[in-house]
C-alpha cells in the first residue's frame, strides 16, 4: 500500500512538474531571427532592424551600428597595438555583429609549479615591455610597438573569432539556467560529460560576479565586460572599463579616449546597444524542413552531441536584474526561446590551448562549447579554425566528447551525410 501510494505520488508530482513547465514554455515566445544588419558603406545601419531594444533617449539603432563599425586611426585612440580597426572589421560574415575567418594570437608558458603564466613581451627593441595578457597583437602604429612571440612561450593558439548575433538574449539566461545544465550532464553521459560553470567578474559593477559566457575561456559574463575589455585589447581603445592602455611606445592620445557622446553614451555603451539589439542567427528553414535535416538532428541528439550543443534555452524573465544590478532585463529579451546549439560551458574535448584567462588551473585545457547556430556561415570550424570540413571538426572531438566520436565513426556515410544536411542548417 504504501509503495502504491509513493508511486502515485511520485507520478502526480511528475505531472504537475511537466504541467509547470508547460506553463513557463507557453509564457516565453521565440526570439526573432535574422541577418538583419547588413553592412553599408553608405548610411550605416539604414536598412538593419532590431530584435525590438528600447534606446536610451535620442539614441537609435542605426546610430550604435555606425558606432560598430566605425574605423579608428591613431588621432581617435587606436593602437599603440591592435588587431583591427573597427568592430565590424572582425566581426563582419555575413553581417555586421557576426563572426568572420580572422583569428587573435594567445600564448604563454608553464612556471616550475606546473601554473600558467602570462607572456613578457619585449619591444622597442627591448627597452619597453608589455605584461600582464595572453593575447599578441598583430598589429601596430610604429614598428617600435610592434609586439612579436618570445621564444620563451611554448603554448602558442590561435582563437577565432566569436559571432555576437543574439548574445543579448545569451547575456539574459539566467545563471541558475546553465548551473543547471552543467549540473545535469553527467546524468546524461554516465559521467563523461561534465561542463565547468566559472564565475568572473562583472566589470561595470565591481566586486560583484556572474557565471561567465563570452569569450572562448568564458572570461566574461556580461556584454559590456566583454566589449570594454575587446575594445582595448583588440583596437586599443581605451574605456571607462579598461582606463589604461598597455604601453605608451608611440601612444598619441590620453587616456580614457573613449569618452561620452552628446547623448552621453561612450562608444561601448553603443556596442552593447548594438549587440543586444540583434537577431539571434537564423536557420535555413527549407533546408531544415527536409527529412534529410530532421534525420540529421535525430542523429544529433541520439549520438549524444546536443547534451553540450544544447538546442534550446529560455532566458530569463523581464524585468530581472543582472550584471550585479547594472542590467534589467526588458521585454525584448526576457522570456525568450533560444535555439543556440551550445551550453556556454568550459568542457575538455582534448582541443584545448593551455591557456587559463578567468578560470581555475583546470581550465586550461578547456573551451566554451561552440555555439552551432549560423553555423552555415563559417567555412573553418573548431576554436582555431582549423578544421575545413564538417567532418574534420567532429573527428576532433576527444575527452569528454570521445564516446560521441565513436558513435560518429560508426554510421555510415548516408547518415553522416543526414547530420551534415542538419548542421549546414544552422
Amino acid at each position: 500500500m504504501m509503495r502504491r501510494y509513493v508511486l502515485l505520488s511520485l507520478c502526480f508530482l511528475g505531472i504537475l512538474a511537466l504541467g509547470l513547465a508547460g506553463i513557463a514554455q507557453q509564457s516565453a515566445t521565440e526570439a526573432p531571427a535574422g541577418f538583419d544588419t547588413p553592412s553599408l558603406a553608405q548610411n550605416q545601419g539604414s536598412q538593419s532592424a532590431s530584435n525590438g531594444l528600447p534606446e536610451p533617449p535620442g539614441d537609435t539603432f542605426a546610430l550604435d551600428q555606425q558606432r560598430f563599425e566605425q574605423t579608428h586611426d591613431a588621432g581617435s585612440g587606436l593602437g599603440p597595438i591592435f588587431n583591427a580597426r573597427a568592430c565590424a572589421e572582425c566581426h563582419q560574415n555575413p553581417v555586421s555583429g557576426a563572426a568572420s575567418q580572422f583569428t587573435e594570437v594567445r600564448v604563454g608558458h608553464l612556471d616550475a609549479n606546473g601554473n600558467f603564466v602570462n607572456p613578457t613581451v619585449l619591444i622597442n627593441d627591448g627597452a619597453n615591455t608589455i605584461a600582464g595578457r595572453s593575447i599578441i597583437n598583430d598589429r601596430a602604429l610604429c614598428p617600435q610597438a610592434q609586439e612579436h612571440v618570445p621564444v620563451t612561450e611554448n603554448i602558442r593558439a590561435l582563437r577565432a573569432v566569436l559571432s555576437a548575433l543574439g548574445d543579448g538574449f545569451v547575456e539574459a539566461i539566467d545563471d541558475n539556467t546553465l548551473l543547471a545544465i552543467a549540473n545535469n550532464q553527467p546524468n546524461q553521459s554516465e559521467g563523461r560529460i561534465h561542463g565547468e560553470a566559472i564565475e568572473v567578474p562583472v566589470l561595470e559593477a565591481p566586486g560583484q560576479t556572474r557565471v561567465g559566457r563570452f569569450g572562448w575561456k568564458d572570461q566574461h559574463s556580461s556584454l559590456l565586460s566583454f566589449i570594454g575589455d575587446a575594445y582595448l585589447n583588440e583596437m586599443g581603445v581605451t574605456n571607462r572599463l579598461r582606463p589604461k592602455d598597455v604601453t605608451t611606445v608611440c601612444k598619441t592620445t590620453k587616456d580614457i579616449e573613449d569618452t561620452p557622446d552628446n547623448l552621453g553614451l561612450a562608444d561601448i555603451d553603443h556596442f552593447a546597444q548594438f549587440l543586444r539589439g540583434t537577431k539571434v542567427p537564423p536557420r535555413d528553414t527549407a533546408l531544415a524542413a527536409g527529412s534529410d535535416a530532421q534525420a540529421g538532428q535525430e542523429l544529433f541528439s541520439h549520438m549524444g552531441c546536443a547534451i553540450c550543443h544544447v538546442s534550446t534555452i529560455v532566458t530569463a524573465p523581464a524585468g530581472v536584474t543582472i550584471n550585479g544590478g547594472t542590467f534589467t532585463v526588458p521585454a525584448a529579451l526576457g522570456d525568450k526561446i533560444i535555439h543556440p546549439f551550445s551550453d556556454f560551458l568550459l568542457h575538455d574535448v582534448e582541443t584545448g590551448d593551455g591557456i587559463v584567462q578567468a578560470g581555475p588551473r583546470d581550465t586550461a585545457n578547456k573551451m566554451r562549447t561552440a555555439a552551432l547556430w549560423g553555423l552555415r556561415m563559417r567555412p573553418r570550424y573548431m576554436h582555431d579554425l582549423k578544421s575545413l570540413t564538417l567532418e574534420d571538426a567532429i573527428r576532433r572531438h576527444g575527452g569528454e566528447a570521445e564516446h560521441v566520436v565513436r558513435r560518429f565513426r560508426d554510421l555510415d556515410q548516408a547518415r553522416k551525410q543526414q547530420l551534415f544536411t542538419f548542421l549546414n542548417s544552422l
